[in-house]
């Protein structure tokens, strides 16, 4: 079985994908075949993940994935020397109630795949104290291991000094300190990072991560510290594809495909045909099904609504075969998209959906959705778990409800989803089939 570790923080912002990308890209560059995951719902981490590694990324959800899923997803890396996950948020956040194996906490992943945890701690404003935290960590489960530390935005070797002291008293390993570096951090829009493909010099920035944490972390004592992790099941559950023949929307305005969904469907013999809304490309002629992903429609509106040839190939696969759009790909398939200016721009009208993003409103959490009406190859009463979080307004919604949808409390939302004859959208992203 393939060793591994998780990269985890006490906290968002602590500088955890920054360890995770030069980690990723320096077991690389050592020629060791490092296999990175990533804990929880995120879309974008993980084309950084690939990016630095070479490898496909996976989700590992504890709230959504059943635990054959998860089990299946980890034997990714039975071919693999290493393996590197990156949590998310702090490692114990998560819901107050349980999904299908866990509270979606980096700390279930942990537990479950049996990998230490390297906690990424921002000693800026403290030093010593410090060490409180991790020791706090360290006790707070007993069933998760953590096997060290790394010290972020370190600000002088004195400071390290202390900052190292406290580690020591307590017994808390330290496995590197990072000095502070202000131009190391990547830029940020309001869904976390900046995608991978937008950055021109990424393979440059991810090569100089690498350089930083060989100067100043203990690699071999990072993989000498990692523990085997669980062996893939000889009967692996994948996503069963929604049709045979998928046209995929795939470019800078819809990118947020999950790795594993994607795995899932190629597995079972699904053929996935990509095509380019933004270079105003029609779906394949031929496809049974049509889905437009999430991503970020809302900065290339204006290229969307002159995308005439494309809006027509909606149209007419609409007229036979099914449509489906998540959360961008749903605004898309709609009247009308505001864009934060306040101008408002024509999309395909296959849907009556009308948003803005001129009165933005945080959208966050796991979602399961009981499907009133067929989505796409999903019948009617087909339970779905997913997760949306996007920042867009809806102002019309005259179609019909696609689904009954609750929050990870069992509230409903009021983000049903709609549909009109064979076309449907949903805000929620689809991670798994719920239990």
């Amino acid at each position: 079985m393939t060793p591994g570790l998780m990269i985890a923080a006490p906290a968002s912002g602590t500088g955890k994908t920054t360890v995770m990308l030069g980690l990723l890209r320096a077991l690389r560059d050592d020629g060791v075949a490092v296999q990175p995951f990533k804990s929880g719902p995120d879309y974008i981490d993980p084309a950084f993940h690939r990016a630095a590694s070479g490898r496909a990324s996976f989700n590992l959800d504890s709230w959504s994935m059943p635990g054959a899923m998860l089990d299946t997803l980890a034997g990714k890396a039975d071919d693999a020397d290493f393996a590197l996950a990156e949590g998310s948020m702090g490692l114990f956040d998560g819901v107050a109630k349980p999904g299908t194996t866990g509270n979606g906490a980096s700390a279930d992943i942990a537990r479950r795949m049996g990998w230490p945890v390297v906690l990424v701690i921002d000693v800026s404003g403290q030093a010593q104290s410090a060490a409180a935290t991790a020791l706090g960590f360290s006790r707070y489960d007993p069933s998760v291991t953590i096997a060290g530390v790394i010290l972020n935005r370190v600000a002088s070797p004195r400071h390290e000094r202390l900052a190292r002291s406290g580690m020591d008293a307590v017994g808390i390993r330290v496995f590197g300190a990072l000095p502070r570096r202000g131009d190391l951090k990547l830029p940020e829009r309001h869904l976390g990072l900046v995608q991978a493909v937008e950055h021109p010099d990424l393979d440059v920035r991810i090569g100089e991560y690498a350089t930083f944490l060989r100067a100043h972390v203990d690699i071999a004592a990072l993989r000498e510290a990692a523990t085997a992790g669980v062996q893939g099941p000889s009967d692996p559950v994948w996503i069963r594809p929604p049709a045979q023949r998928i046209a995929l929307a795939q470019d800078a305005a819809f990118s947020f495909t999950y790795a594993h969904v994607l795995e899932g469907w190629r597995r079972a013999g699904a053929e996935i045909l990509p095509f380019s809304p933004l270079a105003d490309e029609r779906p394949a002629a031929d496809a049974d099904l049509v889905w437009l992903p999430g991503g970020y429609p809302e900065l290339h509106a204006g290229r969307l609504a002159e995308a005439r040839n494309f809006h027509a190939g909606l149209v007419k696969h609409a007229g036979t075969r099914p449509v489906h759009g998540e959360c961008g790909g749903y605004m898309a398939l709609g009247e009308g998209l505001i864009d934060a200016d306040g101008v408002r721009h024509r999309m395909a009208g296959l849907l009556g959906l009308v948003t803005s993003y001129a009165q933005r409103k945080m959208h966050l959490g796991y979602r399961r959705a009981s499907l009133r009406s067929p989505m796409g190859g999903f019948a009617s009463g087909a339970s779905l778990a997913g997760h949306e979080f996007h920042y867009s307004t809806i102002l019309e919604q005259p179609d019909a409800a696609l689904a009954d949808v609750t929050d990870a409390q069992g509230e409903a939302v009021p983000e049903t989803g709609s549909y009109r004859g064979r076309v449907t959208g949903t805000f929620f992203h689809m991670i798994a089939p719920a239990a």
